[in-house]
């Protein structure tokens, strides 16, 4: 019989007959695995009881971690997937599907995936590690030693870390450069160490020297008075001798420290008559005559 000879309605004969045949199909299937139906719709709904508990459990885990809620909430989603995907293949091989084929697609589409995506996925487990291990928070004054950056942490996302440098600059660092190098974190601490030097002439009075300097740290309104002060003869230079002085401030007034000390050693070394030396030049000019 011709193709065009064929109507609609004999179309639709057709078509009607193959549905029927499926449908009895079907109903054979089901038939024959009734019994493993309802053995696999049982440990759905067991399974998915116990994927709850177990999440449930996590999120308690996590919640005494005290884990930022973006990454407790990333992370549950995932487990949670992850479990709930054992449980309905586990059923589909009960009720007799072939899941074999489908787990081994399904592993290859992931390798496949995260060969796509390695950077991307870097820096998100360097995200979730920063999150879980907080080296450190938003408000710390970090330096990172790769590229040499530094600022204040103003957001920590999933992806990336934001600094605010001291000239109101943002800058954006992927999370798995900070994971991979070291950092300095300069705020971790309440107090911070004040290391400063100065030169002064070797004619100078040493006793007088460390006695001043050692006058204008304790009447510093910054000294932390609780931890020690050192005022040292570090070294003999060619010109000079440096004298150092170390003492404790507070993190957040560390600059205002410096900048204080600093100025008062110049006002009282000028009071004392305590010479700085500096460079000089001599110019010598001679006449034809």
């Amino acid at each position: 019989m011709c193709l065009s000879n064929i109507s609609s309605d004999d179309v639709g004969e057709l078509d009607k007959t193959k549905i029927e045949q499926y449908g009895e199909q079907l109903l054979d299937w089901v038939a024959d695995k009734v019994f493993d139906i309802v053995i696999a719709l049982v440990f759905l709904v067991i399974g998915f009881k116990v994927c709850k508990f177990i999440v449930k459990v996590i999120k308690k885990s996590f919640a005494k971690t005290g884990m930022e809620d973006s990454v407790e909430g990333f992370l549950v989603s995932v487990i949670k997937g992850i479990l709930y995907t054992i449980v309905v293949i586990m059923a589909a091989s009960i009720v007799g599907f072939q899941v074999t084929s489908l787990v081994a697609i399904l592993g290859t589409a992931s390798l496949s995936i995260g060969l796509a995506l390695q950077g991307s996925l870097a820096n998100f487990a360097g995200g979730v590690l920063i999150l879980l291990m907080k080296p450190f928070k938003v408000g710390d004054y970090i330096i990172e030693n790769d590229k040499n950056c530094e600022g204040t942490v103003v957001a920590i996302d999933i992806f990336y870390t934001k600094l605010k440098t001291y000239d109101n600059k943002i800058i954006v660092i992927p999370n798995g450069n900070i994971t991979a190098n070291s950092l300095v974190n300069v705020t971790a601490e309440a107090s911070r160490k004040l290391d400063i030097a100065v030169n002064v002439s070797y004619d100078s009075d040493i006793k007088l020297v460390k006695d001043t300097l050692q006058e204008i740290i304790e009447t510093s309104p910054y000294y932390d008075k609780t931890k020690e002060m050192n005022v040292f003869v570090d070294s003999f230079q060619e010109s000079a001798i440096k004298m150092g002085l170390r003492c404790f401030v507070k993190t957040e007034e560390y600059w205002q420290a410096k900048w204080e000390i600093m100025e008062r050693i110049k006002l009282e070394f000028d009071k004392k008559g305590i010479a700085i030396p500096f460079n000089q030049m001599e110019v010598t000019l001679k006449s034809n005559s």
